[in-house]
């Protein structure tokens, strides 16, 4: 008798699960990923463009067209549900993993432990769904492919870098599945993981975006866009400056909207947290744009008063259903909130200690820290043997991610150890990303033609 599908009494060897890795591989070859880019039954590119746009704000949409118009890389990053359109159908193991759902190269970034210590890991998980690994892998190489080509990178470099992704990923996946289970679930995504990944070219550029996620801190988000004033209390507090069309002020009805849903959000922090938000209190909301596929989605920035001097800016983001759920058998979230907080904490090796969900107004939202310790490395900045090397870091990152909700015996089993997969995933980013550069174009001539309106900034 086993409870919630988990069965602790009954043996299995290593072998046996990778035999059965072995096998899968044999139904679905790692060759058959080298397969046509485009669904014949995807939706139009404008006519996904506005699909899209259902329930967003409609003062923002030229804003997010500008911001996607802005390069084929960039409407990459907003176009995770045309990818997921192509994707649908297509070959695959059979292995489901917690997918970041929109995992392109941009999705990878630096932030701070509870400890301090800075990690790089997957940081977006507004599409997370259960669903095959091959996607997160897919997306991952394409947009290599796109950074590279934006970034003046030769083709062949930037092939190489799709494929080094999949060949790290399947380095990765071997050696976790030889480690004692403990020890591949709580690896740590820290600097040590960029000699780990073969990626020293990149060692600098670690150093150079650990150093300034350090100083990213609430504190210096209120240094920068909030004034003084005097509370009602007597007491001096700040409030945010705006800065449209980025940052704006919302009504009183709006901010007291939100402080409600931060009181309900308490409630889906761990036990201990719980103390701990409730210590702060709130002295401004704002409105807050962010990223290219969020564009027009409900997001405010909070500014809570701690002890004495402190300040803690949280942010709280409107959650969507996932643009993957239509292509995949999935059952709807009961709270996109709580979908998008349930993926980050079994995908992450380390998620913010302040993550949570609320709902505000009927919507869903997640809440989380706002820049806390975060940094970047921008991959169209990349030369040469720097993407490469992002390549690598970023599939041993995604590897990782995945272990976590796929046994790393199974897959390792089903790339055994040849080349197949990284040149078959490879050809196929190559093709992906000709055809991400179609849609583009086809969407920026839509805004000369003046079907669409556009917000480019400065």
């Amino acid at each position: 008798m086993t409870r919630n599908g988990i069965d602790l009494r009954t043996p299995v060897s290593s072998e046996d699960v990778l035999a059965r890795g072995k096998a899968l591989r044999d139904a679905v070859p790692p060759g058959s990923h080298d397969h046509d880019p485009v669904n014949p039954r995807r939706p139009g590119v404008l006519a996904y463009v506005e699909a899209s746009n259902a329930g967003r704000l409609p003062r923002l949409l030229p804003l997010r067209i500008g911001r996607m118009t802005a390069s084929p890389f960039s409407f990459f990053r907003g176009a995770a549900g045309l990818m997921a359109a192509d994707l649908a159908g297509t070959p695959a193991s059979g292995l489901t993993a917690q997918l970041c759902g929109d995992a392109h190269a941009a999705n990878f970034g630096l932030y701070g432990t509870p400890d301090g210590e800075i990690v790089m890991d997957i940081n977006d998980f507004d599409e997370t769904v259960p669903g095959p690994w091959e996607w997160d892998l897919k997306r991952l190489a394409a947009s290599l492919v796109l950074a590279g080509r934006e970034g003046g990178v030769p083709e062949k470099q930037c092939l190489e870098s799709a494929e080094d992704v999949v060949k790290s990923y399947r380095r990765v996946v071997r050696g976790l599945a030889e480690l004692p289970f403990l020890r591949s679930w709580n690896a740590l995504p820290d600097a040590s993981v960029v000699a780990r990944a073969k990626a020293d070219e990149l060692i600098d550029d670690f150093e150079r975006a650990a150093a300034k996620a350090r100083k990213n801190t609430s504190a210096k988000v209120a240094a920068k866009g909030t004034q003084e004033y005097e509370h009602e209390s007597g007491l001096r507090r700040l409030r945010f400056v705006e800065d449209p069309p980025v940052r704006t002020r919302v009504g009183e009805r709006t901010a007291e909207a939100v402080i409600d849903g931060l009181e309900s959000y308490v409630d889906t922090l761990r036990e201990s947290r719980r103390d701990l938000i409730a210590r702060y209190t709130v002295s401004d909301v704002a409105f807050r744009v962010v990223g290219t596929g969020s564009v027009g989605w409900r997001c405010y920035i909070a500014l809570l008063h701690g002890n004495g001097d402190e300040v803690l800016v949280l942010q709280l983001k409107e959650a969507r259903p996932s643009a993957l759920e239509e292509y995949l058998d999935v059952e709807p979230a009961g709270h996109e909130g709580r979908r998008i907080v349930h993926g980050a904490r079994l995908v992450q090796a380390e998620t913010d200690i302040l993550l949570g969900w609320t709902t505000i107004e009927g919507r869903p939202f997640i809440v989380r820290q706002f820049r806390n310790l975060k940094g970047d490395i921008d991959p169209t900045g990349l030369k040469g043997d720097h993407l490469d090397d992002y390549g690598r870091l970023a599939g041993a990152l995604l590897a990782r991610a995945h272990a976590r909700s796929i046994d790393p015996r199974l897959l390792a089993g089903y790339f055994s150890d040849d080349e197949d997969m990284d040149e078959a995933v490879g050809r196929y980013a190559v093709r992906y990303a000709d055809q991400t550069e179609a849609d583009h174009a086809e969407l920026v001539a839509a805004v000369r033609a003046g079907k669409l309106e556009a917000e480019h900034e400065d």
